[in-house]
């Protein structure tokens, strides 16, 4: 008996339905789109990453298809003589529960053949002979650096030794689990902004490398601080210089843009930046950090385009003329008892930095400002600041741009606000 080709077009239109999400990017871009789908909370770890092989749009077009005929045709017009771009990026398939809103993606496919991951850690511990209610009490997230795991391990939790076992067992390629007990908030570790760990699994050496969009980050977690949710924004400041970098080129202008780094760490923005072809002036205090800047700058061969300096930004400030300055710290150890709100968190004290900012700044410059908001000032209190700044700088303000990074603590988001200070007002 022949088939109902209607009842084979509504099995298709009903499987497509079903299927699950995913959002197509460039590979390049994976890693970086990863963190902001996790950030956003829309990124399925239940399935496997894909490539563009096996997705459908909703009106039944297949993605890898569509891309085939886009480089047929640009392969004619370029047997034509016209100019066309003949390299079509390559694309993967992320997986996800709903469509991004913040995320920049492609294009949102059903995937027809989803990969599901076998093991997930509920599944090891469940091995390990916990409970439903044990269950309820382990991490549902963690960070692997390099080869080293990091996980914040709830009050609740029956065992943190199986958790890191299991965590090694899940990350074939890690060596050491480490518990993410936050970062000092007291005296000099509280300046310097050292991370609280303890080895709960594997080797006791926690050095490693971790690479991120093609930069290579040297450092020890247990020794200096190392933020995941931050990817995207480390790797937004390469693009800015790179965008910038074009735009030059186009206009004839001075490609070389110089930047200001005044908190630079192990080079968390440094090195993008620098990477992208800007000259970077870094400053930091902790000597650890700053003996990983240094190391980095040569691991990532941008040494040449590197000044690095271990001192307090508001020392030297004043001897530089930067296109940009990037402020990505929101606060230090409280040195008072005024200061400290009496739970032992750092003192919001990012804008008495700005004053050093602005000097250090050329009219037309831009500032990348970095604060930990109160959800309900948001984004009140950073713009009052940048306001009052550029009023007692005597310079006009226009605002480019605000971002959410990423959930600094409940209640609390660490933001960044793109500022242009011109000429004097």
């Amino acid at each position: 008996m022949p088939e109902d080709p209607d009842a084979t077009a509504a099995a298709e239109s009903l499987e497509r339905v079903d299927a699950p999400l995913a959002a197509v990017v460039e590979k390049e871009r994976a890693e970086t789109a990863i963190e902001s789908l996790r950030a956003e909370g829309v990124y399925d770890d239940s399935r496997r990453v894909q490539e563009v092989s096996g997705v459908v749009r909703d009106h039944g077009e297949r993605v890898d298809d569509a891309a085939e005929r886009g480089r047929t045709g640009s392969e004619t017009a370029s047997t034509a003589g016209e100019t066309a771009d003949d390299d079509v990026p390559e694309r993967i398939a992320l997986p996800i529960t709903d469509p991004p809103t913040d995320t920049r993606v492609l294009e949102v496919v059903r995937q027809l053949e989803p990969e599901f991951r076998s093991r997930d850690l509920e599944d090891l511990l469940a091995e390990r002979g916990w409970s439903d209610a044990d269950l309820e009490a382990a991490p549902g997230s963690w960070a692997v650096i390099g080869s080293v795991v990091l996980v914040t391990i709830p009050t609740e939790c029956p065992d943190e030794t199986d958790v890191a076992e299991a965590l090694l067992e899940l990350h074939g390629e890690a060596d050491s689990v480490l518990a993410d007990e936050g970062i000092a908030n007291e005296g000099t570790a509280g300046t310097y902004r050292e991370p609280r760990t303890r080895l709960l699994a594997g080797e006791t050496d926690t050095e490693t490398v971790h690479t991120e969009h093609g930069t290579r980050y040297g450092l020890d977690p247990s020794r200096v601080m190392f933020s995941p949710g931050n990817q995207a924004e480390r790797v937004r400041m390469g693009e800015v210089v790179s965008a910038d970098r074009r735009s030059a080129d186009e206009s004839n202008g001075s490609p070389d843009e110089h930047v200001f780094d005044m908190f630079a760490g192990i080079g968390y923005f440094t090195l993008p930046m620098a990477r992208s072809g800007a000259r970077v002036t870094a400053t930091e205090l902790n000597p650890t950090a700053f003996r990983y800047l240094l190391e980095n700058a040569v691991l990532n061969d941008v040494d040449d385009r590197v000044d690095a300096y271990m001192a307090d930004c508001r020392d030297v400030a004043s001897e530089i003329e930067a296109d940009r300055v990037v402020m990505g710290y929101y606060g230090r150890a409280a040195d008072d008892a005024e200061a400290d709100d009496g739970n032992g968190a750092r003192a919001d004290e990012a804008h008495e930095f700005l004053p050093d900012a602005l000097e250090a700044l050329v009219p037309g410059g831009v500032v990348h400002y970095h604060e930990a908001t109160p959800e309900s000032r948001l984004w009140e209190r950073p713009l009052e600041r940048l306001e009052g700044a550029a009023e007692d700088a005597g310079r006009e303000l226009e605002v480019l741009d605000t971002r959410r990074v990423k959930s600094h603590s409940a209640g609390v988001a660490h933001v960044v606000v793109d500022a242009r200070f011109g000429d004097e007002a």
